[in-house]
């Protein structure tokens, strides 16, 4: 089941439609339901709560006035590493033969003449 804190796609009529986060999920009143609070990630921002099953968190499809939704979970993207982690991983192993050195840009100021 998808959890407080995950992202999820819904689908409305077999389409993605929006992204949304789940901020809450609290029992119904109605056993085996539970009140889903998720701010919809586009603009403008705004937050809904839906009264939904544990499977339709799952992705099972249901309807909401007679157009079929789907909850599907966002799996995380694996974390890219930074350059500053991969110039750290080059100075441990020091640079390879013939490699060139990467001198950086120094803007200089333009003389009043020039400009």
């Amino acid at each position: 089941m998808a959890q407080i804190g995950d992202v999820v796609l819904v689908y409305h009529r077999d389409r993605a439609s929006f992204f949304a986060r789940i901020d809450s999920i609290e029992p119904d009143i109605k056993k085996g339901w539970y009140n889903v609070q998720l701010l919809i990630l586009m603009l403008p921002i705004r937050s809904v709560t839906w009264t939904l099953r544990e499977e339709y968190l799952n992705g099972i499809p249901f309807t909401m006035e007679n157009n079929p939704v789907r909850i599907e979970a966002v799996k995380p993207l694996a974390a890219e590493r930074s350059s500053d982690d991969m110039r750290e991983e080059l100075a441990d192993k020091g640079s390879p033969q013939g490699a060139r050195k990467v001198i950086p840009f120094k803007r200089t100021r333009r003389s009043d003449k020039e400009a």
